[in-house]
């Protein structure tokens, strides 16, 4: 009889312990992949659904349908996003509802809402061919397809195969997701009953992402190769080093798009073949589009006071439709103090900023969520909602008001020897400096790394001084203010101005200067912070649609927006205004001599010019500010 190892038994036993109990042991061999793995696991507090919604040309479009587990007679507040709806619904492997969606959502499904997130046709999960902020259904949209049409059929569908549902929607979301909430509004769905649009992109060309009063955004690039090619897009490939050197290098915006090959995208040939506001972008914005229909649909429109990207959307389009709300119960503008998109996550501070607690949180639980309620929950109180609602920067407080803009537009002069005063100028002056096309302006410090510790989210709130001492950069500034100065609304450029050259870029920035002495902020001493900052290409001074060489030597009057504000100079700041002629690599250089397409300026079409800025009695250079009373 043979005897056993000790542990040989021991092993022997245990095989057989299992196999009595209905375990077998692994085979070494047996393959290690699986088909697939379900991260929503049994003890999940969510319902997440993923679904081909059909439109009516037959393409069905990806959505994904999440709500807590129970849900009854839930809302159902719907997102369209070109920014893949998968992932935007599963932003952590967990089981909590919260963890799961992004953190602008928790509110929402805490309280019983159905969040449905789905992908624009073309992209991601959806089927059918992606365009570019597709046109409406007209002259540029040969067919019966766009974004109105698809988010109809989609809330068609929901309000029927969603029975947890109570048949109501709402509509939200930022930027291009901004974008298709507006478009939902134009021949909206019964079921459509709020939309709460953020940092839309409204008008391409005028203010929002493409141009800004028709300088190019140089950035574009980049994002239009990430968006539209299937393979092999994300960043242009030029590297990591100082956006100031690849582009100043490159030579034209176009010729950077040569040399890199994004030139041949579909997108980029529609932007280089548009440079002026003709009727491609005419008839794509949204503002004039809704201004031409009656609005049925209650909108709070939100954005960012400091939004680098789409800074012009809303309140354009509030602009547009508050005209039509005789009532003051349709629309509403929201100016927070956020970055781009800053809405939806934590608003405590921008930069150098410190705020009065989260201010994106605070408008998403009091003011947001309640709007919503009102029209979309069973029951819900019906909460009045202001014709505006702004968070005043400097004094750190929300203000709801019956009407913006709320202050009355006064004009701060420019003055000899580089002074601001509220009393127009007594004596003619001028103020020169030469704007050198192979030296332009940088937007940030250099080297210009946007990627590089948050700078691009950040940058309409750094300190301005890394441009003092720059010889083609002109500042004005008041003395210390004897009492506050609170500006609600737009300031308005009224610069009268000349150039050696035949074309020319005027930027202007609004500065609140901080006192040099500040024990109670010491991070802020002496801080020059932007309040607003706008480019004007020249050679639209007489119609946007209708570019034209500039006369050498004539003063030309430019009269042009900043973003919307609200914000009180403290007493003892200054107010300053800078005027320059570039702002690079952000936007593409003005040769100063004119072409007719300046994405195709040659090396030579670039020339150095002297600026001129007039300040005088009958020309009379100002920055009208929205002052408070």
């Amino acid at each position: 009889m043979r005897i056993l190892k000790p542990l040989t038994a021991i092993a022997l036993l245990a095989a057989t312990s299992l196999s009595a109990i209905g375990y077998s042991q692994t085979a070494p061999m047996t393959p290690d992949n699986v088909a697939a793995y379900d991260p929503i696991r049994e003890q999940a507090d969510y319902v997440r659904k993923e679904v081909m919604i059909p439109m009516r040309d037959g393409v069905k479009l990806f959505t994904v349908i999440v709500m807590r587990k129970g849900t009854k007679g839930g809302p159902i507040l719907l997102s369209r996003t070109p920014y893949n709806a998968g992932k935007a619904t599963m932003r952590n492997r967990s089981q909590k509802i919260e963890e799961i969606l992004p953190i602008s959502d928790a509110e929402f499904v805490n309280d019983g809402y159905i969040r449905v997130y789905q992908d624009v046709r073309g992209l991601d999960g959806s089927e059918g061919d992606y365009v570019m902020t597709r046109p409406l259904s007209g002259p540029l949209n040969d067919t019966k397809i766009d974004h109105s049409t698809d988010a109809y059929d989609t809330i068609d569908w929901l309000v029927k195969n969603v029975p947890e549902s109570n048949g109501k929607v709402g509509i939200t979301g930022s930027s291009y997701l901004g974008f298709t909430s507006l478009m939902a509004l134009i021949n909206p769905h019964p079921a459509l009953k709020a939309a709460v649009p953020q940092s839309p992109m409204v008008d391409g060309w005028v203010g929002d992402d493409w141009f800004h009063n028709g300088a190019f955004r140089m950035p574009n690039f980049a994002y239009i190769l990430g968006q539209t090619a299937k393979k092999g897009g994300g960043a242009v490939p030029y590297g990591s080093g100082d956006e100031y050197d690849v582009f100043l290098n490159a030579g034209s915006a176009g010729d950077f798009a040569k040399t890199y090959g994004v030139d041949s995208l579909p997108y980029s040939k529609k932007l280089m073949e548009h440079p002026a506001y003709d009727e491609y972008w005419q008839d794509q914005a949204v503002d004039k589009l809704l201004a031409k229909r009656k609005l049925t649909v209650p909108t709070m429109l939100v954005v960012g006071q400091w939004d680098q990207e789409d800074s012009y959307g809303a309140p354009a389009v509030y602009k547009a439709l508050e005209p039509q709300d005789k009532k003051n119960d349709m629309v509403t503008l929201v100016i927070g103090p956020w970055r781009h998109s800053g809405v939806n996550y934590d608003g405590s501070k921008l930069g150098d900023l410190d705020f009065a607690g989260d201010t994106g949180l605070q408008f998403r639980r009091d003011y947001m969520k309640p709007f919503l309620d009102r029209y979309l929950k069973d029951g819900a109180p019906a909460v009045k909602t202001p014709s505006s609602l702004t968070y005043a920067t400097g004094i750190d407080k929300w203000e709801a008001r019956a009407a913006w803009p709320a202050g009355k537009a006064t004009p701060l002069y420019l003055q000899g020897s580089f002074g601001l005063s509220w009393d127009k100028p007594a004596a003619a002056g001028r103020d020169d400096y030469v704007s050198d096309p192979a030296r332009p302006v940088p937007y940030l410090p250099r080297p210009v790394l946007p990627n590089k510790d948050d700078a691009w989210r950040t940058w309409l709130v750094k300190d301005q001084r890394f441009v003092s001492g720059r010889t083609d950069v002109l500042e004005y500034t008041t003395t210390a203010l004897d009492k506050d100065v609170h500006i609600a609304g737009q300031p308005m450029v009224d610069l009268f101005a000349a150039t050696s050259g035949s074309d020319s870029d005027w930027v202007v920035k609004l500065i609140d200067v901080y006192p040099q002495e500040l024990t109670s902020q010491p991070k802020m001493a002496g801080f020059e912070l932007p309040i607003g900052i706008e480019i004007y290409r020249g050679r639209y001074v007489h119609g946007f649609s209708t570019p034209a060489a500039l006369t050498p030597g004539k003063v030309e009057n430019y009269k042009f927006g900043l973003p919307n504000v609200n914000h009180v100079f403290k007493k003892g700041h200054r107010i300053m205004v800078q005027v320059q002629s570039s702002l690079f690599p952000l936007y593409d250089r003005n040769p100063q001599s004119y072409v007719p397409n300046i994405f195709w300026a040659k090396p030579g079409d670039y020339k150095a010019a002297t600026q001129t800025v007039v300040h005088a009695p009958d020309q009379a250079s100002a920055v009208w500010l929205p002052v408070v009373d």
